[in-house]
Protein backbone atom coordinates (compact mmCIF):
# COMPACT_ATOMS: atom_id res chain seq x y z
CA UNK A 1 0.00 0.00 0.00
CA UNK A 2 1.60 3.16 -0.70
CA UNK A 3 0.74 6.42 0.98
CA UNK A 4 -1.24 8.01 -1.69
CA UNK A 5 -3.82 5.50 -1.71
CA UNK A 6 -7.17 5.27 0.51
CA UNK A 7 -8.10 4.02 2.56
CA UNK A 8 -5.39 3.18 4.64
CA UNK A 9 -5.23 -0.18 6.08
CA UNK A 10 -4.58 0.76 9.63
CA UNK A 11 -3.93 4.08 11.10
CA UNK A 12 -2.73 5.06 14.76
CA UNK A 13 -4.09 8.39 16.63
CA UNK A 14 -2.18 8.93 19.57
CA UNK A 15 -3.76 11.31 22.38
CA UNK A 16 -6.96 10.19 21.13
CA UNK A 17 -8.72 11.38 24.02
CA UNK A 18 -7.75 14.68 24.32
CA UNK A 19 -9.18 17.89 22.49
CA UNK A 20 -7.91 17.20 19.54
CA UNK A 21 -8.28 13.67 19.21
CA UNK A 22 -11.96 13.77 19.55
CA UNK A 23 -12.33 16.43 16.67
CA UNK A 24 -9.73 13.80 14.68
CA UNK A 25 -11.18 10.36 15.48
CA UNK A 26 -14.17 10.12 13.20
CA UNK A 27 -12.84 12.08 10.02
CA UNK A 28 -9.64 9.82 10.45
CA UNK A 29 -12.08 6.40 10.50
CA UNK A 30 -12.71 7.43 6.98
CA UNK A 31 -8.83 7.58 5.93
CA UNK A 32 -8.43 3.72 6.82
CA UNK A 33 -9.67 0.72 7.13
CA UNK A 34 -9.14 0.08 11.20
CA UNK A 35 -8.58 3.39 13.41
CA UNK A 36 -6.62 2.30 16.34
CA UNK A 37 -6.84 5.08 19.45
CA UNK A 38 -5.00 5.32 21.90
CA UNK A 39 -3.90 7.58 25.40
CA UNK A 40 -3.33 6.75 29.08
CA UNK A 41 -5.71 4.43 30.28
CA UNK A 42 -6.96 7.03 32.69
CA UNK A 43 -7.66 9.62 29.78
CA UNK A 44 -9.60 6.90 28.04
CA UNK A 45 -11.76 5.68 30.86
CA UNK A 46 -12.41 9.82 31.51
CA UNK A 47 -13.65 9.88 28.06
CA UNK A 48 -15.68 6.27 28.01
CA UNK A 49 -13.36 5.29 24.99
CA UNK A 50 -13.43 1.76 26.37
CA UNK A 51 -12.63 -0.08 22.90
CA UNK A 52 -9.01 1.79 22.63
CA UNK A 53 -5.69 1.24 23.56
CA UNK A 54 -3.98 1.77 26.37
CA UNK A 55 -0.64 2.98 26.16
CA UNK A 56 2.27 5.26 27.85
CA UNK A 57 4.31 6.17 25.49
CA UNK A 58 7.13 6.69 28.00
CA UNK A 59 7.18 2.68 28.02
CA UNK A 60 9.18 1.26 25.02
CA UNK A 61 7.72 -2.07 25.20
CA UNK A 62 4.07 -0.75 25.07
CA UNK A 63 4.75 1.53 22.51
CA UNK A 64 6.02 -1.27 20.01
CA UNK A 65 3.26 -3.36 20.79
CA UNK A 66 1.04 -0.59 20.27
CA UNK A 67 2.36 -0.10 16.88
CA UNK A 68 2.39 -3.41 15.59
CA UNK A 69 0.80 -3.41 12.23
CA UNK A 70 0.63 0.15 12.21
CA UNK A 71 0.54 1.84 8.44
CA UNK A 72 1.07 5.19 9.04
CA UNK A 73 0.79 7.78 12.56
CA UNK A 74 -1.15 10.62 13.79
CA UNK A 75 1.04 11.77 16.72
CA UNK A 76 -1.16 13.92 19.11
CA UNK A 77 -0.25 12.30 22.43
CA UNK A 78 1.71 13.43 25.29
CA UNK A 79 1.79 17.16 27.48
CA UNK A 80 0.36 19.65 25.31
CA UNK A 81 1.09 22.59 27.76
CA UNK A 82 3.63 24.61 29.38
CA UNK A 83 5.19 23.37 32.92
CA UNK A 84 7.95 21.59 34.52
CA UNK A 85 10.10 19.87 32.50
CA UNK A 86 9.85 16.58 34.07
CA UNK A 87 6.71 15.24 32.52
CA UNK A 88 7.33 17.12 29.54
CA UNK A 89 10.25 14.80 28.94
CA UNK A 90 8.75 11.32 29.30
CA UNK A 91 6.17 11.93 27.65
CA UNK A 92 7.18 14.57 24.81
CA UNK A 93 10.84 13.78 24.25
CA UNK A 94 11.03 10.21 25.48
CA UNK A 95 8.12 9.42 24.16
CA UNK A 96 8.49 10.65 20.81
CA UNK A 97 11.64 8.52 20.94
CA UNK A 98 10.05 5.74 21.31
CA UNK A 99 7.59 6.14 18.63
CA UNK A 100 9.36 6.96 15.57
CA UNK A 101 11.62 3.36 16.76
CA UNK A 102 8.67 1.54 16.74
CA UNK A 103 7.54 3.00 13.58
CA UNK A 104 11.00 2.19 12.23
CA UNK A 105 10.98 -1.83 13.64
CA UNK A 106 7.52 -1.91 12.45
CA UNK A 107 8.26 -0.59 8.81
CA UNK A 108 5.50 2.12 9.33
CA UNK A 109 6.46 5.07 6.59
CA UNK A 110 3.74 8.14 7.63
CA UNK A 111 3.88 9.73 10.78
CA UNK A 112 1.59 13.06 10.89
CA UNK A 113 3.22 14.95 14.42
CA UNK A 114 1.47 17.41 16.25
CA UNK A 115 4.48 20.05 16.96
CA UNK A 116 3.56 23.77 18.27
CA UNK A 117 3.10 27.43 16.61
CA UNK A 118 5.08 27.82 20.18
CA UNK A 119 8.40 26.53 18.93
CA UNK A 120 8.96 30.30 17.54
CA UNK A 121 6.51 32.06 20.62
CA UNK A 122 9.83 33.81 21.30
CA UNK A 123 9.19 35.99 17.91
CA UNK A 124 7.34 39.46 18.88
CA UNK A 125 3.81 39.40 17.25
CA UNK A 126 4.90 42.35 14.37
CA UNK A 127 7.57 39.59 12.91
CA UNK A 128 6.72 37.45 10.28
CA UNK A 129 7.61 33.91 10.67
CA UNK A 130 8.27 30.85 8.15
CA UNK A 131 9.19 27.27 8.97
CA UNK A 132 12.87 27.67 7.45
CA UNK A 133 13.58 30.43 10.12
CA UNK A 134 15.20 29.96 13.12
CA UNK A 135 13.38 28.47 15.98
CA UNK A 136 12.39 30.87 19.15
CA UNK A 137 11.01 28.71 21.49
CA UNK A 138 8.96 29.51 24.52
CA UNK A 139 9.20 27.01 27.38
CA UNK A 140 9.95 23.29 28.21
CA UNK A 141 7.35 22.14 25.93
CA UNK A 142 8.41 24.26 23.03
CA UNK A 143 11.57 22.68 23.48
CA UNK A 144 9.98 19.29 22.98
CA UNK A 145 8.44 19.62 20.08
CA UNK A 146 11.68 20.94 18.28
CA UNK A 147 13.03 17.70 19.76
CA UNK A 148 9.75 15.87 18.19
CA UNK A 149 11.03 17.88 14.75
CA UNK A 150 14.44 17.03 14.83
CA UNK A 151 13.78 12.98 15.60
CA UNK A 152 11.19 13.22 12.38
CA UNK A 153 14.45 14.70 10.45
CA UNK A 154 16.45 11.73 11.69
CA UNK A 155 14.37 8.93 11.01
CA UNK A 156 13.49 10.31 7.12
CA UNK A 157 17.32 10.60 6.31
CA UNK A 158 18.08 7.39 7.79
CA UNK A 159 15.46 5.15 7.53
CA UNK A 160 12.99 6.89 5.00
CA UNK A 161 10.01 7.40 7.28
CA UNK A 162 8.19 10.39 5.90
CA UNK A 163 6.75 12.68 8.37
CA UNK A 164 4.55 16.50 8.08
CA UNK A 165 5.21 18.34 11.26
CA UNK A 166 2.35 20.43 12.14
CA UNK A 167 2.99 23.62 13.95
CA UNK A 168 -0.34 23.80 15.49
CA UNK A 169 -1.58 27.32 16.55
CA UNK A 170 -4.56 28.06 18.69
CA UNK A 171 -6.64 24.68 17.77
CA UNK A 172 -10.27 26.15 19.50
CA UNK A 173 -14.07 25.60 17.98
CA UNK A 174 -13.87 29.94 18.37
CA UNK A 175 -10.79 31.54 18.68
CA UNK A 176 -10.67 33.10 22.56
CA UNK A 177 -8.93 36.38 22.45
CA UNK A 178 -6.95 38.71 20.06
CA UNK A 179 -3.76 36.54 20.23
CA UNK A 180 -5.70 34.58 18.08
CA UNK A 181 -6.42 36.72 15.28
CA UNK A 182 -3.26 35.47 13.96
CA UNK A 183 -2.72 31.95 15.37
CA UNK A 184 -6.38 30.84 15.06
CA UNK A 185 -6.84 26.86 13.65
CA UNK A 186 -10.42 25.85 13.28
CA UNK A 187 -11.73 22.66 14.09
CA UNK A 188 -12.90 22.49 10.41
CA UNK A 189 -9.36 22.99 8.83
CA UNK A 190 -7.78 20.76 12.03
CA UNK A 191 -9.19 18.05 9.65
CA UNK A 192 -8.41 19.62 6.73
CA UNK A 193 -4.92 19.84 7.57
CA UNK A 194 -4.41 16.51 9.17
CA UNK A 195 -6.05 14.45 6.21
CA UNK A 196 -3.96 16.44 3.49
CA UNK A 197 -0.68 15.74 5.53
CA UNK A 198 -1.67 11.97 6.28
CA UNK A 199 -2.39 11.87 2.39
CA UNK A 200 0.32 13.90 0.10
CA UNK A 201 3.33 12.38 -1.44
CA UNK A 202 6.65 12.68 -1.54
CA UNK A 203 7.19 14.73 1.65
CA UNK A 204 9.90 13.91 3.11
CA UNK A 205 10.29 15.60 6.56
CA UNK A 206 8.33 18.69 6.36
CA UNK A 207 7.25 21.21 8.82
CA UNK A 208 4.06 23.22 8.18
CA UNK A 209 2.76 25.85 10.12
CA UNK A 210 -1.19 24.74 11.27
CA UNK A 211 -3.39 27.59 11.20
CA UNK A 212 -7.15 28.68 9.52
CA UNK A 213 -6.58 30.99 7.00
CA UNK A 214 -6.33 34.37 9.14
CA UNK A 215 -6.01 37.60 7.64
CA UNK A 216 -3.40 38.75 10.56
CA UNK A 217 -1.52 35.56 10.59
CA UNK A 218 1.96 35.56 11.56
CA UNK A 219 3.06 33.03 9.24
CA UNK A 220 4.33 32.77 5.60
CA UNK A 221 2.96 29.25 4.77
CA UNK A 222 1.12 29.29 1.34
CA UNK A 223 4.50 26.95 -0.20
CA UNK A 224 4.05 24.40 2.10
CA UNK A 225 0.14 24.57 2.23
CA UNK A 226 0.25 23.91 -1.38
CA UNK A 227 2.95 20.96 -0.90
CA UNK A 228 1.02 18.92 0.50
CA UNK A 229 -2.47 19.99 -0.72
CA UNK A 230 -4.21 21.85 2.19
CA UNK A 231 -6.90 24.60 1.71
CA UNK A 232 -7.76 26.35 4.90
CA UNK A 233 -11.61 27.37 4.90
CA UNK A 234 -12.09 29.56 8.24
CA UNK A 235 -10.39 33.01 9.37
CA UNK A 236 -10.42 34.54 12.54
CA UNK A 237 -11.04 37.87 11.22
CA UNK A 238 -14.69 37.01 11.06
CA UNK A 239 -14.41 36.97 15.43
CA UNK A 240 -12.42 40.49 15.29
CA UNK A 241 -15.09 42.78 17.16
CA UNK A 242 -16.07 40.25 19.81
CA UNK A 243 -12.44 39.05 21.01
CA UNK A 244 -10.03 41.97 19.84
CA UNK A 245 -10.03 43.67 22.84
CA UNK A 246 -9.48 40.54 24.70
CA UNK A 247 -5.61 40.60 25.79
CA UNK A 248 -3.29 37.54 26.90
CA UNK A 249 -2.64 39.22 30.01
CA UNK A 250 -4.12 41.74 31.79
CA UNK A 251 -0.75 44.72 31.39
CA UNK A 252 -0.49 45.07 27.90
CA UNK A 253 3.31 45.07 28.01
CA UNK A 254 4.06 41.87 29.43
CA UNK A 255 5.68 38.97 27.63
CA UNK A 256 2.33 37.47 26.55
CA UNK A 257 1.17 39.81 24.65
CA UNK A 258 4.34 41.09 23.11
CA UNK A 259 5.36 37.76 21.53
CA UNK A 260 3.90 35.18 19.74
CA UNK A 261 3.67 32.51 22.21
CA UNK A 262 0.91 33.85 24.56
CA UNK A 263 -0.21 32.56 27.54
CA UNK A 264 2.45 30.70 27.51
CA UNK A 265 4.95 32.94 28.42
CA UNK A 266 3.79 33.38 31.88
CA UNK A 267 4.44 30.30 32.63
CA UNK A 268 7.75 29.07 34.75
CA UNK A 269 10.43 29.06 35.35
CA UNK A 270 9.59 25.66 37.18
CA UNK A 271 13.54 25.35 38.71
CA UNK A 272 15.03 22.09 39.31
CA UNK A 273 12.74 18.85 40.57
Amino acid sequence: MTIASRPFENLLLTGAAGALGLVLAAPLRQACQKLVLSDLVGALDARGLVEASPCDLADGSAVMGLMAGIDAVVHFGGVSFEGPFEPILQANIRGVHNLYEAARLNGVRRVVFASSNHVTGCYGIEDRVSATQSARPDGNYAVSKLFGEATAQLYFHRYGIETVSLRIGTATAEPPDRRALSSWLSHADLVRLVLAALTAVDVGALVVYGVSANSQRWYDADAEWARIGYQPQDNAEAYRDRIGHILVSPDPKALPNLLQGGSFLGFGPFGMS
